[in-house]
Formats: C-alpha cells, structure tokens, sequence
C-alpha cells in the first residue's frame, strides 16, 4: 500500500516536471561574454555566433533606451535558432522590460481587427515606471500574540511587538490584519513591511539575531539586518505596468478586474490619447518613466499589406516599443497583393529594418544542441544513438530531431532498458513515426552502425 502510494507521488512529480518543458525552456540567455563575445555554447545557446553577436549589441542598445522605435529581422533556414535568439533576449532583458511575443497569423480575428490587435500588441510591449511615495511600517517581529473567543465564535483580537534598532512599539490588531499575519506565516524573528494604507504585509526575510536558532529552516531562507531608526517610513515604491494594462482598466465599467475575464475588446482611440496625455503629463512631473519594451512578431511573412501599412505608421510613434520580427521565407509574395519581395515583406519596411541572418547548423552544434535537450528532458542516451540522431537532423531538420528525444526515451522505460540505447532508435521508433524521405536512410544508417559495433 506505502509503495503503491509513493509510486503515486512519483508519478504526480514527474507529470509535472514534463509540462513545464517547453521547446525553449533550456534558453537562459544569448550567451555572451562582458564584451558581448558569445561564447560557442552558453546559457543554452549553440552555434550561430555572429547572429548571436549582433542580437547582442541590439540588447545592449535597448537596454540603454537608445533604439525604441527600431525593428530588427531575423532571417533563415527553419530550424536555425530564430525564436532561441528571440527568447534569449526576452531572457536576457529580465523581468522589468516589458517582451511580448506573437504570431503573425494571431491578428486575423472575428473579434477585433488587425489594425486593432497590432495596437494591442504594441501596448502590452510599453512599460510605464509609476513611482509614489507610500507610509509604511517596517520592522523586526518580537511577538505576535491572538487572542480567540473560548467560545470559538466571535472577533480575533490580538497584539503585536515591533521593534527596530532604535525603538519598540505594540499595535493593536484586527479581524483582517490577523488574518494576513496568519496567511504570510508570519512569526518572531521575521522582518516585515506593512503598507499603512493598503495594509497589505510583506516579509523581508529573517532577522540574523536568529540565523542560530534551531528552527526547520530551508536553504532558500533570507537573512537581512534588523531595520534601524524609527518604525513609520516614507518610502518609494515603482510599479511598472503596460499602457495596455492601464488602457483597460479606463474602457471597462469593472475596472481593473476586466484584465482577469480576457474578453477586453476593441478600445476607443480617445481613450489612449487621454491615457498618452496623462503618462505625458506623469514623465514631466518626474512620476513616471517609460520603459520601452519588445514585440516579437514569429512568422512575420503571415501579415499582410495592411499590417505592414500599420507596422510603418506605428514604429514612428515616440513611444513605440523594438519592433523584433522573425521569418523563414526568402522571395515570396506579399499577403494581399500580387508583388512579391524578400521575406514577403514590403521595400518601404525592409529600409527599416537591421537584418540578422541565420545559417544552418553543423554536425557539431546539432549534437551539442542534442544532448542540451536529452538533459533538459531528463534522458540518458548512449554515443551510438546520439550519432543516430544528428544524423536525422542533418539529414532533415534539428525539430524533427528533438521530437524523437522523448519518443525514444518512453519506449526504452517500456522496454525496462536504463538508457535510450542504438536498438532502441531503430526497435522503438515505429516506422509510422517516420518520415517516408528518412525512412530507408534510417534503417540502413543503423544497420550499418551496428554491425561496425
């Protein structure tokens, strides 16, 4: 019965462990040195030095807010690293610059129009830094004391003790702040901020007067300095929200709370530009700052010549966001008319843009690729398998590949085998699964291999 129960437990972990695997979950960053050198295998990232050089003076470029209202192209083969570079660079820019990412095929909607959901997309890339000034109590938690009803109905009372390096104080408690004490876990020896005028309570991490004590602490517990001077503060707090965010919150009768139900609609043109004027009004008076973020567009040759039309007028707004777009295609025509140009998009946008291109990947780097990925999905595979399986991708493309990882991997636990060995790619591997061009080339590959071993 035990075993069975924790034969459970594993399973439920493992679950989900596999769903937080993304194709892109292995991406931490672009890979580069302090003199924006890449480094031939990184934080995840293989090969493609000179596009990863070049993305790499694009971030620095936008880090410095030097380069809103540019747009950059990243061009190639399929399967070489477009939406990697990508996601490197969402990584890399952290979570204070705003990075949203779509498809180019997401804008055709019954529910809005293009026009409007390329409006969105761009609003939700505009970061706005809203700086105020806040009352708040902070301090080190000597005792929290509740006192409930013997009846067990009724109001929760209590007290608690704070104190800083200078001075102690006792406040009284009520029903809702016991109630957030008791949610936050919090106990003596905590160090504590509470907004005065929400009342919301934040903890700081633990005072290091009890960095000794003998209490069930894990490893991922903080240690800060008991706070000194008094215990009422005036202190700046920055919020950083998207003029999307604050676009629907001003068009919807609900509020704030319409950004939860998803169903935000098409928003008036007069109220963005009140929105505009007030965020104007807001950099002046020193209140706010904007954050130009990045919109990524993946197959961008899926627009068409009204978005590109939209594209053009929009990136030379004040506030526009880097404009990130990412195609596969070469001479192609554009979407809505009978002209054809490179990568499907209009000349008049193509003069805008810094193009970084993409090259195919060697046998090398599609290994190295390879077995980064066998170690994100948790997989042991042996050498033969793995030169099995750069083989596929050379041969075909470096996805096909990657989809096979876990294919394999479930077939060799069926098989009760510890590793995804050479029998396993051809014996596991249904030929249902494969690709007809690949099929015979396969099979002969790993004949071959495995009468040379």
């Amino acid at each position: 019965m035990a075993a069975a129960a924790a034969a459970k437990v594993q399973e439920v972990r493992d679950v989900t462990r596999i769903e937080r695997i993304g194709a892109h979950s292995h991406i931490r960053g672009l890979g580069l040195d302090d003199a924006l050198e890449p480094r031939n295998t990184s934080q995840g990232m293989v090969g493609q030095l000179a596009a990863r050089r070049a993305a790499g003076v694009v971030l620095e470029m936008i880090k410095e807010g030097k380069i809103a209202g540019r747009a950059v192209l990243i061009g190639g083969h399929p399967g070489t690293g477009k939406t990697a570079i990508a996601m490197g660079m969402a990584q890399a820019l952290g979570t204070d610059t705003p990075f949203y990412a779509i498809a180019g095929s997401e804008v055709f909607s019954l529910e809005m129009s293009k026009t409007e959901s390329l409006c969105q997309a761009f609003r939700k890339s505009i970061g706005i830094r809203i700086k105020e000034e806040s009352e708040i109590i902070e301090g080190e938690v000597v005792e929290v004391q509740i006192d409930r009803p013997a009846t067990g109905t009724g109001q929760k009372v209590g007290k608690l003790t704070l104190k800083t390096t200078e001075m102690e104080t006792i406040y009284d408690l009520g029903a809702k702040m016991i109630e957030s004490l008791t949610k936050e876990k919090v106990q003596a020896g905590d160090v504590i901020t509470i907004d005065k005028a929400s009342g919301k309570i934040s903890k700081l991490g633990r005072s290091f007067t009890r960095a000794r004590d003998y209490d069930a602490m894990g490893p991922q517990t903080k240690f800060v300095q008991c706070p000194e001077g008094e215990l009422q503060k005036r202190k700046e707090v920055v919020h950083t929200v998207t003029l999307h965010e604050i676009d629907v919150i001003n068009s919807r009768q609900q509020g704030f709370l319409a950004l939860f139900s998803g169903d935000t609609g098409e928003i008036k043109s007069e109220v963005r530009e009140q929105i505009n004027q007030k965020v104007a009004e807001w950099r002046e008076e020193g209140k706010a700052e904007i954050v130009p973020g990045v919109l990524f567009i993946d197959e961008v040759h899926m627009l068409d010549i009204e978005c590109f039309s939209y594209l053009n007028r929009a990136l030379e707004h004040d506030m526009a966001p880097v404009l990130i777009m990412a195609t596969n295609r070469g001479i192609t025509k554009i979407r809505g008319t009978n002209y054809t140009s490179p990568h499907g998009i209009p000349i008049d946008l193509l003069d805008r843009l810094l193009i970084i291109s993409t090259s195919p990947y060697s046998e090398k780097d599609t290994k190295q690729i390879l077995s980064i990925r066998c170690e994100e999905e948790d997989v042991e595979m042996s050498d033969d398998a793995m030169l099995v399986l750069t083989k596929i991708g050379q041969e075909t493309s470096l996805r096909y590949a990657i989809q096979l990882i876990t294919c394999a991997n479930l077939v060799s636990r069926k098989r009760k085998a510890l590793r995804s060995q050479l029998t396993t790619s051809s014996e596991s591997i249904p030929s249902s699964w494969m690709r007809p061009d690949l099929l015979s080339t396969s099979r002969s590959t790993i004949k071959s291999s495995c009468s040379t071993t």
